[in-house]
């Protein structure tokens, strides 16, 4: 009798990885090339999130309760500086000399991604580490978790954080929209969610006054989404 081949293990955040979109929309895989500083300092790895900044370049989002992504990195293109030639790299390494570099981008806001559930904050405050919730998780809001990624691999290693499970705190920037069954444990809980940006949060604070004036704040959420652009 043929053996049953055991679920895969995850072993680690891998960062975002897009897999469909919204609905049933058609899925291409589609990337939009988004232009990347030259010498832009920080190094972005594949599956981190990337902003859109002042000047029209796209860098490293380094939010995790307060994300504002343009969309998903997905490698990215330049001239080496050291061998003249074309690259098509997994990860940008940070402060390269390359006036015509871009970035491959999942910018749609409805695009749908895996991620990992990790048991902390910080790395290694169990940043690192694999977390399985349940099923509860669904329809719940997360948070972001910045690892570094890896320059072997060139992979993300950002994950995702909910501190007390299932929590409906409206200006984290990820919903949580449905299991991963296949890497499930023995106890029925996940470690792999399918998950999508949220829309900015708009916080409104009216003064006592008179005259009552308002102050509303936008975080979190798509920047396409966002009212008030960049």
């Amino acid at each position: 009798m043929a053996q049953t081949a055991p679920y895969p293990t995850v072993a680690a955040p891998y960062g975002l990885r897009p897999i469909n979109l919204i609905g049933g929309q058609v899925f291409a895989g589609s990337t939009r090339l988004l232009k990347i500083t030259n010498n832009y300092a920080t190094s972005i790895f594949y599956g981190d999130i990337v902003k859109t900044v002042a000047g029209g370049t796209v860098e490293k989002d380094v939010g995790e309760s307060t994300a504002t992504p343009t969309g998903i990195f997905l490698g990215c293109v330049y001239t080496n500086p050291s061998t003249k030639q074309k690259t098509y790299a997994q990860y940008w390494p940070g402060g390269t000399t390359a006036s015509d570099a871009y970035a491959y981008v999942a910018d749609d806001p409805d695009v749908l991604f895996k991620a990992v559930m990790v048991a902390g904050t910080t790395e290694d405050g169990n940043g690192l580490t694999v977390a399985f919730l349940g099923q509860t998780m669904v329809g719940s809001n997360a948070e972001l978790v910045q690892n570094a990624g890896s320059t072997t691999t060139g992979d993300s290693k950002v994950g995702i954080y909910s501190a007390a499970g299932a929590t409906t705190t409206a200006s984290l920037p990820i919903r949580v929209i449905d299991v991963v069954p296949d890497t499930a444990n023995s106890s029925g809980n996940f470690c792999e969610f399918i998950c999508k940006f949220n829309a900015p949060y708009a916080a409104s604070v009216y003064s006592a006054g008179p005259p009552v004036t308002v102050t509303t704040t936008i975080t979190g959420g798509h920047q396409y989404l966002n009212p008030t652009g960049i």
